[in-house]
C-alpha cells in the first residue's frame, strides 16, 4: 500500500471519527440541556395567570394614558390654530 493510499484511508477514518464525535457531542448537549431545564424553577400556573393579568392591565392603562396625552396635545394644537386664524385672519 502506498503512502497516498494510507493517508487517504487515514483521512477517511478521521472524517468518520469526527462525524461520530459530533453526534456524541450533540447528544451530550441535549442531555445537558435536559438536565439544566430540570433545574429551572418554573412559575406555577396560578402565578403565571396573575402576572399575565397584571401585564395586560398595565399595558392597557399605559395605552389609555398615551391616548389621553395625545388628545390633550391635539386640543392644544387646535386651540393654537384657532387663535392664529382669529388674530391673522383666514
Amino acid at each position: 500500500m502506498s503512502i497516498a493510499q494510507k493517508t487517504g484511508i487515514f483521512a477517511e477514518s478521521k472524517k468518520k471519527a469526527q462525524i461520530a464525535l459530533k453526534k456524541r457531542s450533540g447528544e451530550s448537549a441535549l442531555q445537558g440541556l435536559k438536565s439544566e431545564l430540570r433545574k429551572v424553577s418554573w412559575t406555577s400556573k396560578a402565578e403565571l395567570k396573575v402576572c399575565t393579568k397584571i401585564v395586560v392591565g398595565v399595558t392597557f392603562l399605559f395605552g389609555m394614558g398615551i391616548y389621553g396625552v395625545d388628545l390633550l396635545i391635539k386640543g392644544f394644537l387646535e386651540g393654537i390654530h384657532v387663535i392664529t386664524r382669529l388674530v391673522f385672519g383666514a
